[in-house]
């Protein structure tokens, strides 16, 4: 019967990330692999969950403060005013958000421009919704846009650009320069931009989150799309929304309530809880995280990682393997796995090429493609601390992870 599927859903795998992270279970090892916190999530939000499902909060609901609450925060965080009436759509999560927005824009064989490497996710709601992905590759190791890569990668099919910034996988965050290159060219192409704003309170070393949204003329062509998942510790909670002009989160908002009807309704009135919360539990939050990304940078470093770029944001660390390892990616969290029981991910599960471009394929492309490996530092100190120990075990006598 797999004749019956349809040539998109052939072509759709498991997530490999997913699938370490089930590996980590069934092995018993620690899981740096998968973005998800393994701490508990705060509280007071717990508390506000607990109280709603009391209060019978348990049917399909809208809850319109939280659209209230993100539009008072955008104004905050950046001077943008939206119409929390028309213009913010609360989803399933980002994931359903940033979904929903590509039903809404793209019509069959349009292009959308991703940033390599790339979250997984982006490419197959692209293809999903008959668009087709085009890859411009960030230039290692700091991670840097080349204008001129990114100018020919437009054609007159081009519909949109996806912005992924703090940035997953590597901790970028895209420099104002670089923001408005790439706002200028949406606005001289007539491009729409649509970003992925996830990790916006989760920055280091002094840096502040800026959506491009903010650019001039970039408010009309934007859609933000952003959730609770990663501020407050509850990726499970599926509670993100997506903001736009009142055209696309209409839009939006039906594709939303014809696929899954509404968000999980005691959540959303616990959201209420979260978006209250005071500038000291962001503040609290961005200095957690850089601690936890300072002690994994000095544990892998100790044992040959290289650290040509420190992450400004998210809470991952993208390190290339010690220029003394003959393994691949993929070969090195194999060994690691088997032989310290922790999991990473193998930094090719993000990198992408372009069929048609033949510079895509050079032996430089692919050679650093196999080269890093992406580690969570969302966890806990005990986890850290715990494959800290796991790691350092497998040194040598010369400080030589024996691994290679």
């Amino acid at each position: 019967m797999e004749q019956k599927l349809s040539s998109v859903a052939k072509r759709l795998t498991s997530s490999p990330i997913q699938q370490l992270s089930y590996l980590a279970e069934r092995c018993n090892a620690i899981n740096l692999a998968e973005g998800f916190p393994d701490f508990p999530a705060p509280s007071y939000l717990k508390d506000a969950a607990i109280s709603a499902i009391r209060s019978d909060f348990n049917q399909y609901r809208h809850v319109q403060g939280i659209c209230d609450y993100v539009a008072n925060q955008v104004k905050q965080m950046h001077g943008l005013d939206v119409d929390p009436l028309t213009d913010i759509v609360v989803c399933c999560g980002q994931s359903e958000a940033f979904a929903a927005a590509m039903f809404a824009i793209i019509n069959q064989g349009d292009e959308v421009i991703l940033f390599d490497p790339s979250y997984e996710t982006y490419e197959t709601c692209i293809r999903l919704a008959g668009g087709v992905p085009v890859y411009v590759a960030l230039d290692p190791p700091h991670w840097s846009l080349d204008p001129d890569k990114l100018a020919k990668s437009f054609t007159g099919r081009t519909k949109a650009i996806v912005l992924n910034s703090p940035h997953n996988p590597t901790g970028k965050v895209f420099s104002k320069d670089e923001l408005e290159i790439i706002a200028g060219a949406c606005r001289t192409l007539d491009i729409l931009a649509v970003t992925d704003e996830v990790y916006e309170h989760i920055t280091f070393d002094g840096e502040r989150h800026t959506s491009i949204a903010t650019f001039p003329g970039m408010q009309k062509r934007t859609i933000i799309t952003s959730s609770l998942s990663k501020s407050f510790s509850v990726t499970g909670w599926r509670i993100g929304w997506a903001i736009g002009p009142a055209c696309f989160a209409s839009a939006m908002r039906n594709i939303h309530v014809k696929i899954t009807d509404s968000a999980p309704a005691p959540f959303q009135e616990a959201a209420l809880t979260a978006l209250r919360s005071s500038p000291e539990y962001f503040d609290a939050l961005r200095q957690d995280y850089e601690s936890k990304r300072d002690y994994l940078t000095q544990v892998l470093t100790k044992i040959g990682f290289q650290v040509p770029f420190m992450p400004k944001g998210s809470f991952f660390l993208f390190m290339e393997l010690p220029g003394t390892c003959t393994l691949s990616d993929v070969e090195f969290v194999e060994e690691l796995i088997k032989q310290a029981g922790v999991v990473a991910v193998p930094g090719r599960v993000f990198f992408h090429t372009n069929s048609s471009s033949l510079e895509d394929f050079s032996s430089t492309a692919i050679s650093y493609h196999r080269r890093y490996i992406r580690f969570a530092f969302c966890k806990s100190e005990e986890t850290l601390a715990a494959a800290s120990q796991k790691l350092t075990e497998l040194v040598d006598g010369s400080g030589r992870l024996e691994l290679f």
